[in-house]
């Protein structure tokens, strides 16, 4: 499909169609698409334009199998943005507050904005149908199609989760908290939470974990109390364990590979802020900016580097590390719920080709840690293929590689913590700590 530009003038349907197009058509991910277009909008817009095109792709098998039902036809050629426009007014009328007058009436008039004027009657025939014919009272006798899941996405699940694959499927679909780590450098759990109970902020605390927060309601972040000097930094609860598994210690030289946006290396920082030298590496120049801009703002001292972890001759300086965390490139199938069009990006023969990628760095990373050192593998996956299936290999293959349970549960055969999406309100992630033999 050819790229299609951003309507000349902005609208709010037609942006959003726009974003839909890019991220199914053109495999864009929604943070770069929505970038573009929020830039024309107010911060209200902007919520509502995240929330119709994000609900959008939690919904896409329904909202296809509605469309197919209505349409003659599929639009070919620069029209094909039409249906993405369709599609957005199905996701109004049945799942969204939009009134239905509205919802039929503007999303009609943001055809003309899509250099589509002559379809004007086709989108509205097409939702007055909807609405007549009342589809979204039917129900679909498909359980792929009611998933909200590509099919190698729904069967991954069922063949790696077997009697719980429902639960998992349902907790992907569903909305994820936003959680808060405290920069203990900085400010204190009590005085950040008194700084909350003052903004009159609602929020809980976790169980699991001794410096982290909960938001009840979604906030705007940058308005938080503390945001500016560094109180905080935005993480999740799985993958604020990282540094807890990892242990650093003072004194001591630390890699934390794949490292973009920073959160886990803030976290490292705060848990040893006496350890000799943190490196934060990442391939991706644009997302190290994120990574000097966290690091900035909770006044954390790192060396950020750009660099290929599968090639460390252009970043390494020969001196072993004590401890490394690889938080490996992965198919990110554990933060659906954050990021919907995840599922749309990923296709089935990316996982091979990532588990490739991930064996090539953790080979080579080995060879970077100091004899008794500790390497922890991480990814924000849900497939075994990345996960247990790749660490029982790597330790099968690897004479001195031991690994470090975090759980009672663990073998070498079977190692590693999986967490599920939804766990403790935690997004799914995988974690196995190895450590070199000392001989």
């Amino acid at each position: 499909m050819k790229p299609l530009p951003l309507p000349k003038q902005k609208n709010l349907r037609a942006d959003c169609a726009w974003v839909i197009y890019q991220i199914l058509e053109q495999g864009k991910s929604s943070r770069e698409c929505l970038e573009r277009v929020q830039r024309r909008h107010n911060a209200r817009d902007n919520a509502w334009l995240q929330e119709m095109s994000l609900g959008v792709m939690r919904r896409l098998p329904l909202l296809q199998h509605w469309l197919r039902t209505l349409l003659d036809r599929p639009l070919k050629g620069n029209k094909k943005v039409v249906e993405h426009l369709i599609l957005l007014g199905l996701y109004q009328l049945n799942f969204s507050r939009v009134s239905k007058h509205a919802a039929v009436g503007e999303t009609v008039a943001a055809a003309s904005h899509l250099n589509a004027a002559g379809l004007k009657g086709l989108v509205n025939a097409v939702l007055r149908n909807f609405q007549r014919e009342e589809l979204a009272s039917k129900p679909v006798d498909d359980a792929i199609i009611n998933s909200g899941l590509p099919k190698w996405l729904y069967k991954a699940i069922e063949e790696a989760y077997d009697a719980d694959a429902d639960h998992v499927r349902n907790e992907t679909n569903a909305m994820a908290p936003i959680w808060l780590r405290v920069n203990t450098l900085q400010t204190s759990l009590t005085a950040f939470t008194e700084a909350l109970d003052g903004a009159g902020v609602q929020y809980t605390l976790s169980d699991q974990h001794s410096d982290a927060i909960i938001l009840t309601n979604r906030e705007d972040i940058t308005a938080l109390p503390g945001f500016e000097k560094g109180h905080f930094a935005v993480q999740d609860g799985a993958a604020q364990l990282a540094a807890h598994y990892l242990k650093p210690q003072a004194n001591e030289r630390i890699l934390d590979c794949c490292a973009a946006p920073g959160g886990k290396t803030g976290h490292i920082v705060e848990r040893a802020p006496n350890t000799e030298y943190v490196l934060a590496l990442d391939a991706d120049a644009s997302r190290l900016k994120r990574v000097e801009e966290n690091m900035t703002r909770l006044k954390h001292q790192v060396d950020i580097k750009q660099g290929d972890a599968a090639a460390p001759d252009s970043w390494w300086d020969g001196k072993l590390f004590d401890r490394i965390l690889l938080d490996a490139p992965c198919s990110a199938t554990g933060v659906i719920r954050r990021h919907p069009d995840i599922r749309w990006l990923r296709k089935a023969n990316d996982i091979d080709n990532l588990a490739q990628l991930q064996r090539r760095i953790l080979d080579t990373l080995w060879g970077l840690l100091k004899p008794g050192g500790t390497l922890l593998y991480a990814t924000c996956s849900i497939l075994p293929k990345e996960n247990a299936t790749q660490i029982a290999q790597f330790l099968s293959d690897t004479p001195d590689a031991m690994l470090s349970p975090i759980t009672k549960t663990e073998t070498p055969e079977k190692p590693g913590r999986q967490i599920k999406p939804g766990e403790q309100q935690m997004d799914g992630f995988y974690y196995a700590r190895l450590v070199k033999s000392a001989e």
